[in-house]
C-alpha cells in the first residue's frame, strides 16, 4: 500500500493561493527525477528571459517580459513546495533559491531601466539604467540582510506579511498592469526611491536582530570573578 498520500497530509497546507496551486502541480513530480533545484534553475532562466525582454523596451517586448516575470514568480513557489512534500529540503537549495530571487529581481529592475531609456526629473535627465540599478542594488541589500536575519532567528524572522492569501512579493503579479498602462518609467523612478528606503528599514531590523541574538549569549555566559 502506498504511504505517499498519508505523508503528504503531514505537510502543512500553504497559506497563499499561488503556493497552494504550485503544490497541486508538483505533487505528481514527487517520485520522479525532477528536483527542487531544477525548478529553481527553471525559475531563474524564465526570470532572466523576462528581464531581457523588458530591456528591449517597446510595448510588445515589455508586456512579454512582464508575463515571463509573472511566470517566474509563480515557478518560484514550486521548488519550495516540491522540497517540502518530497523531503528533499536542503540548506544549499534554500540559499540557491534566495540567490536566484535576488538575481531575477535585480535583473528585472535593470532591464526595465534599460528599456525605458532616460527619465526626466525636473531639469535633469537621468539614465533609466541608473535608476533601475539603484533599485536593484537596494533589493540585493534587502535579500542579503534578510538571509542574515534568517540565519540568526530562523525563517520566522523573515516571514512576509500575508493578507487574503497574498504576500508582499506577490506585487510582481501586477507588473503586466504597469507595462500595459505604459507607466514603466514612473514605476522605475518610484522603485529607485522606495527600494533604498525599504533597504534602510531592513538595515535597522538587521541591527535589532543582532542585538536580540547577542542578548541571550551575554546572559548565559559565565560570570567573571574579579581577583
Amino acid at each position: 500500500m502506498n504511504s505517499r498520500p498519508s505523508s503528504l497530509k503531514n505537510v502543512p497546507v500553504p497559506k497563499t493561493w499561488d503556493a497552494r496551486l504550485a503544490r497541486r502541480l508538483v505533487t505528481p513530480l514527487v517520485d520522479t527525477f525532477v528536483t527542487p533545484n531544477q525548478l529553481t534553475t527553471l525559475r531563474l532562466l524564465i526570470g532572466l528571459a523576462g528581464a531581457l525582454c523588458l530591456a528591449r523596451g517597446g510595448f510588445a517586448w515589455s508586456n512579454a517580459g512582464a508575463l515571463l516575470i509573472v511566470l517566474s514568480n509563480f515557478v518560484d513557489h514550486t521548488d519550495g513546495e516540491l522540497a517540502r512534500i518530497s523531503g528533499k529540503s536542503s540548506r544549499i537549495g534554500h540559499f540557491y533559491d534566495l540567490a536566484c530571487d535576488a538575481i531575477v529581481t535585480i535583473s528585472l529592475f535593470v532591464g526595465m531601466g534599460l528599456g525605458m531609456g532616460a527619465a526626466h526629473l525636473g531639469d535633469r535627465v537621468v539614465p533609466g539604467v541608473l535608476l533601475g540599478g539603484l533599485a536593484g542594488v537596494a533589493v540585493a541589500v534587502i535579500f542579503f540582510l534578510r538571509m542574515r536575519i534568517e540565519d540568526m532567528e530562523g525563517k520566522a524572522g523573515t516571514k512576509q506579511a500575508s493578507v487574503a492569501g497574498f504576500e508582499t512579493e506577490d506585487v510582481l503579479y501586477l507588473l503586466p498592469i504597469v507595462t500595459l498602462a505604459g507607466i514603466v518609467a514612473p514605476f522605475v523612478v518610484t522603485a529607485s526611491i522606495g527600494a533604498p528606503l525599504f533597504a534602510l528599514w531592513v538595515i535597522v531590523d538587521f541591527r535589532r536582530a543582532q542585538r536580540r541574538t547577542a542578548l541571550p549569549a551575554a546572559e548565559t555566559s559565565p560570570m567573571q570573578v574579579s581577583p
